[in-house]
């Protein structure tokens, strides 16, 4: 039976005020500064014919950008995932929506995810918590945040480490591999798995794509710490948790990349968890990934307007472009782990 959480919409309101308000960057690096893109100045291109542009799921996009999943569900989330829908549709890139178990469970809130009128034509990705198929979610629930969204793919985040550190947290995350498989099978849109700041190791990652999701998402260690979020809520509660618990845990996202590259059959990889800028989003296609993720780079500059977001999304578009054209790279199909110095002290 589906377990109805009553603290959900204050919850969902908190994680985004303290997003905005606080600081949540994760004590763990990234690890990108660690490497080195090598420059050729007798292959330098032309930035104007450097190629960005994409196809993923039947939908172009005009560079490796996802607008990381991160609100929805209240009347403030809504505001902010208009904006955002808005800035995907007008820069052609993707972008993923906050965990719809609020709509699910509160079907009157499902206009914050009908994004569709704002983003006609771009690439959106559903998303729901991979835990809640041991709280009574099967198909049905699955394929309603698709529909309300009219999503072309589907997140299920894992989140072991945030749900422990919440009292009405879901706490059971066993056996999700073989419900996840039936998910696959069943449901009318690829399925993808994503962490939330603590990344995916490769063992489990092989196991997710061997029960046949699409793709995973890093989402490593390295940018908003969800140990720190939740520490900031339970201290306004007037709370309290052991001191550093999950503060150090993690795996860095460039290490989880450079990790993948033993995994078989040439998945899909999208990288998220402390990009900063085109620089890092090079980096993270040369170590294999699709797309680069970034969250609350975006949230940030939404916070101040859609132009604003708009012109930090051009931003590590024209960032990303110049990169290419200094290492001599004409399209994303030609990047390689051979651009990369410094892949030792990963």
């Amino acid at each position: 039976m589906m377990k109805k959480d009553a603290f959900l919409p204050r919850r969902k309101d908190d994680h985004l005020r303290i997003n905005l308000e606080r600081d949540v960057q994760s004590d763990i690096s990234a690890g990108f500064e660690l490497l080195r893109l090598k420059s050729d100045p007798c292959q330098r291109l032309d930035s104007s014919r450097v190629d960005t542009s994409l196809t993923l799921f039947g939908k172009v996009l005009s560079a490796p950008i996802l607008i990381s999943s991160m609100t929805g569900g209240t009347p403030e989330g809504t505001a902010f995932n208009c904006r955002l829908a808005l800035a995907a549709e007008h820069c052609e890139i993707a972008m993923g929506v906050g965990s719809q178990r609020i709509a699910i469970e509160n079907p009157e809130l499902a206009p914050s995810f009908n994004l569709r009128e704002y983003a006609p034509t771009a690439l959106l990705f559903a998303n729901l918590g991979a835990v809640q198929l041991n709280y009574g979610y099967g198909i049905e629930e699955c394929q309603k945040a698709v529909d309300m969204l009219q999503a072309d793919a589907l997140y299920l985040h894992l989140n072991p480490h945030q749900e422990a550190l919440q009292p009405e947290g879901d706490h059971d995350s066993s056996g999700l591999i073989p419900k996840i498989a039936e998910l696959c099978r069943l449901l009318t849109v690829p399925v993808l798995v994503k962490e939330v700041g603590w990344g995916i190791d490769l063992h489990t990652a092989q196991q997710l794509l061997e029960a046949g999701v699409a793709g995973i998402d890093v989402a490593g260690a390295g940018g908003t710490s969800w140990a720190k979020v939740e520490m900031h809520r339970l201290s306004e509660a007037g709370l309290s948790l052991p001191d550093e618990l999950f503060l150090d845990a993690g795996i860095p996202t460039a290490s989880n990349l450079y990790e993948y590259r033993k995994l078989s059959g040439n998945p899909l990889i999208i990288a998220s968890g402390g990009l900063q800028n085109g620089s890092d989003l090079a980096k993270s296609l040369a170590l294999g990934a699709r797309l680069g993720g970034f969250a609350r780079k975006f949230l940030l500059a939404a916070n101040l307007g859609e132009l604003e977001l708009i012109r930090e999304i051009e931003t590590i578009s024209y960032e990303l472009r110049a990169e290419m054209a200094a290492c001599g790279v004409p399209s994303l199909k030609d990047w390689n782990i051979e651009f990369l110095e410094g892949l030792e002290r990963l």
